[in-house]
């Protein structure tokens, strides 16, 4: 099986000596103006981030589970105790919500909270149990 280019630098970064790893945080994206045939940001191009870009943060991060020993922590996209479990199970040590919180100052309280209701609805024992736990 051929190893991908987030596995490869996430591997590469293991090798020089990173303690740690934290992906993805955003994307790089931009909007147009159809009417005025011109980009919407002074800039050309933004970032996209939040709940948008959580697919590919959990691809990235299942991938560079595969290819570290070293722990990730999660961001992109977490904004519920779900996205929680769904990073954890992908390979993250840690999380961190930024978008989320934009909205609401007290959403790593409110996730936290959720978080926890999930790990005892589902008679989880420690969060260790969710890491890299993903059934393929």
């Amino acid at each position: 099986r051929r190893e991908c280019a987030a596995g490869a630098v996430s591997r590469a970064a293991e090798t020089g000596g990173a303690d740690a790893l934290s992906l993805i945080n955003t994307l790089t994206a931009m909007a147009v103006d159809p009417i005025a045939r011109r980009p919407i940001l002074a800039n050309v191009t933004g970032v996209l981030s939040g709940p948008a870009i959580k697919p590919v943060a959990l691809r990235m991060f299942y991938q560079c589970s595969q290819s570290v020993g070293i722990p990730i922590v999660g961001l992109g996209g977490i904004a519920s105790g779900r996205d929680v479990v769904e990073f954890l199970l992908c390979g993250a040590r840690a999380v961190m919500a930024g978008t989320a919180t934009l909205s609401n100052p007290n959403a790593g309280l409110l996730i936290l909270a959720a978080l926890e209701a999930f790990i005892v609805q589902q008679g989880i024992k420690t969060n260790e149990e969710c890491v890299c736990a993903l059934e393929v």
